[in-house]
């Protein structure tokens, strides 16, 4: 269902930084009203694009997930249509509590959001410090990792094809808001006007790419002064960004790992994708604090997640990823059925088993494909 035509700013306070919107509001349009004001969303994902039904349904998390937990933590109420009530209801942590748990993560199942109020983040300003380092391999980046667990956004990308030495080196970026004067953002966006011909999505141009992208800081450390949109949303920068992976598109797989787990089972799925040959473009690690998710079928827990692009190339491409799902299954982590797009019932119902609860609290009336696939 398209709800995208309910965009209102039902209520904003700007002194406490509460905010009360309808479902289809995107991030974007909430931004252009409360950085000026100067508050930031709680959580925010790697885009603009999507709505605040879709941040919830999903319960998104970001950059700062060790430090605020997933966008369901800060939301206060929720405005539900069920088809089995007339009236819209309301749902909170002190009314209708199991429907407000089960909407949260619930994948838009439990009904549709009408409304949603949360609080936000006090900033200084829309500039933001931002500081970038490399590392080499997995260990590299823990240590960096922990020594910058007090900042408040961390992020790394890594090169996911390179061999020998060169495993696993990658650009571990963090970030803060600070005061400081503000500079004017370009609206200007890059557009793709066509799908990339599959000869140029191969392991070659793959390989290229990430020895560009690890080799774009010339310095060990970097540290830059800018505003928040290139930090934050970099492929919004991009239209139609999805076309360079072509006519057949791409599938992105991103999991979870507990802690103890997360080394060999990480350095496993990229040993595996070089073995295939399908190395990602795009390769996200982050670390997930402690702070725990409310929603029944929330994808965050404690532990590190890593997210790939990959060019849809068939039954290759399928079976490597199920192999993936082997791997986190014995290490006791789970797949983001935000973005999935294959994963199994049995894995589904093994790595969310709260399930049983969702199918008690369902709004009898919606389905989805996803659900359909993982419920057999």
């Amino acid at each position: 269902m398209d709800l995208t035509h309910m965009r209102k700013i039902i209520s904003f306070d700007p002194h406490r930084g509460i905010i009360c919107v309808e479902a289809g509001i995107t991030l974007k349009e909430i931004l252009a009203l409360i950085v000026p004001n100067g508050w930031f969303l709680p959580v925010s994902p790697g885009t603009q694009y999507i709505t605040i039904g879709g941040a919830i349904a999903n319960d998104i998390h970001g950059k700062n997930h060790h430090k605020a937990g997933s966008f369901g933590n800060h939301v206060l109420r929720i405005g539900l249509q069920r088809s089995d009530k007339d009236e819209i209801v309301l749902c909170s942590e002190h009314v209708s509590q199991d429907l407000f748990k089960a909407t949260i993560g619930g994948l838009g199942l439990t009904g549709i959001i009408v409304w949603a109020e949360f609080t936000l983040t006090r900033i200084p300003s829309a500039m933001m410090k931002t500081k970038t380092e490399r590392f080499m391999g997995y260990d590299e980046y823990h240590s960096i990792s922990q020594k910058e667990e007090t900042s408040p956004y961390t992020v790394s990308w890594f090169d996911s094809v390179s061999t020998g030495k060169k495993f696993m080196r990658g650009l571990f970026s963090s970030g803060e808001f600070i005061e400081h004067p503000h500079e004017n953002i370009s609206n200007t966006a890059l557009h793709i006007p066509f799908y990339a011909p599959d000869i140029l999505l191969n392991d070659l141009s793959i390989k290229a790419f990430n020895s560009l992208y690890y080799r774009k800081n010339l310095q060990a450390i970097s540290e830059n002064i800018h505003h928040y949109v290139p930090y934050f949303y970099p492929l919004d920068s991009v239209n139609d960004w999805n076309k360079l992976y072509g006519k057949r598109g791409f599938l992105q797989y991103q999991c979870v790992i507990p802690h103890n787990d997360a080394r060999d089972c990480i350095q496993e799925i990229v040993h595996c994708m070089q073995q295939e040959q399908l190395g990602s473009f795009l390769v996200v690690l982050k670390s997930f604090g402690s702070i725990p998710s409310r929603g029944l079928l929330s994808f965050p827990m404690p532990g590190m997640t890593l997210a790939m692009d990959f060019p849809m190339r068939g039954e290759k491409t399928l079976r490597m990823l199920s192999q993936f799902d082997q791997f986190v299954d014995q290490a006791g982590g789970r797949v983001y059925p935000a973005k999935d797009a294959r994963m199994s019932g049995e894995h589904f119902r093994s790595w969310y088993p709260d399930y049983e609860q969702m199918l008690k609290i369902k709004d009898p009336m919606i389905e989805s494909s996803f659900w359909r696939r993982v419920m057999r």
